[in-house]
C-alpha cells in the first residue's frame, strides 16, 4: 500500500508551476555509423509511433513526436508525474547522405532512424589505366666519359 506525502506533492506542484522548459523537449540520442549507413536512436517513451513525424527538407533532418496521455471519464487521479509532452529534434545531414533512402521504425520506446551514405560518398578505389598514346620515360645505364684535362 502506496502512503500518502504531502510534502512530495508540494514539490511535484512547485516544479511544475516553476517549469520554464514550456514547448517542445529534446530527446536523448545516440548516433553511429556503421559500415555504409548512420543509425540514429533516441528515446521516445510512451509515444504513440502515430504521433512522430519525419521530415527531411534538404540537408535537414526534423523529427517530432507527441506524448499524450488518456484520462478516462470518472477517472480520479492518485498521482499523475508522467506529462503530456511534444519533442523535437533537428540535424542537419550533410552532404553525402541518400535523403531518399532514410528509413525509421520504433521498438520497445526506441526510434531508430537509418540513414545510408550515397553511393557517391561512398569510398572507392580508381583504376589507374596505361594510355599507350602517352610518352613513356626510360631510363638506361651508360658508360662513363673521360673527363679532359
Amino acid at each position: 500500500m502506496a502512503t500518502y506525502d504531502p510534502f512530495r506533492e508540494i514539490d511535484r506542484l512547485a516544479s511544475t508551476l516553476f517549469d520554464t522548459r514550456r514547448g517542445p523537449r529534446r530527446m536523448p540520442m545516440d548516433l553511429y555509423r556503421d559500415g555504409d549507413h548512420y543509425v540514429l536512436n533516441a528515446d521516445l517513451p510512451g509515444i504513440d509511433p502515430g504521433s512522430v513525424d519525419i521530415d527531411v527538407d534538404g540537408q535537414l533532418l526534423t523529427i517530432r513526436a507527441e506524448r499524450t496521455l488518456s484520462s478516462g471519464e470518472g477517472v480520479k487521479w492518485i498521482t499523475r508525474e508522467r506529462e503530456t509532452a511534444s519533442f523535437l529534434r533537428q540535424l542537419n545531414l550533410g552532404q553525402g547522405i541518400d535523403t531518399d533512402a532514410i528509413t525509421a521504425t520504433y521498438n520497445n520506446g526506441v526510434l531508430t532512424v537509418t540513414i545510408p551514405v550515397s553511393e557517391k560518398a561512398k569510398p572507392r578505389k580508381v583504376e589507374v589505366v596505361a594510355d599507350g598514346s602517352s610518352p613513356t620515360i626510360s631510363a638506361r645505364e651508360s658508360e662513363p666519359q673521360p673527363i679532359d684535362q
